[in-house]
């Protein structure tokens, strides 16, 4: 099985733009993915966003080491959030609706193709490959929308990982 390492930012303005990014890394391969939502964009969303499509983009089953720093996304993972809220039909345990379900459920369906296994850490303290996908999430929130969803870097190989 095929490790991949994928580093993942997303950011959000308070009048609901937002942006994601995902640097996917294979061997000597890399791959980076950005996109743009223009309204209801929340930093959490942005940075599920982020894990959804790095995710998605990989080909074939991988062990994917992903690393966030975000908890939201990493203790819901590691600590049985997801199955709890599943169990209690996508509620949480004070009976409010889960945020997000829809990239909640997306993925979890990716994530079941592969072998993730999430890794946090602290955003602005000098992680070079963090520090790039922060950047990078916040240029494709200030970029022009194009339509595109993604962007692939014309420096890697878009197969990586798959």
């Amino acid at each position: 099985m095929k490790r991949v390492e994928v580093y993942t930012d997303g950011s959000a303005t308070p009048d609901g733009r937002g942006g994601w990014a995902a640097i996917l890394r294979y061997g000597r391969h890399e791959r980076v993915l950005q996109g743009r939502e223009e309204e209801g964009a929340t930093n959490n969303r942005m940075e599920l966003k982020a894990a959804l499509e790095a995710l998605r983009a990989l080909q074939e089953p991988c062990e994917v080491h992903l690393y966030t720093d975000s908890e939201y996304l990493k203790r819901a993972f590691a600590e049985g959030w997801l199955s709890k809220w599943q169990k209690n039909g996508w509620r949480t345990a004070s009976k409010a609706p889960v945020k997000n379900r829809d990239l909640w459920e997306a993925l979890l369906k990716e994530a079941s193709r592969h072998r993730v296994v999430f890794h946090w850490v602290r955003g602005h303290a000098g992680l070079k490959e963090n520090e790039r996908a922060d950047r990078l999430a916040k240029g494709a929130r200030a970029a022009s929308p194009s339509g595109e969803d993604r962007v692939a870097s014309p420096s890697g190989d878009d197969r990586e990982g798959g």
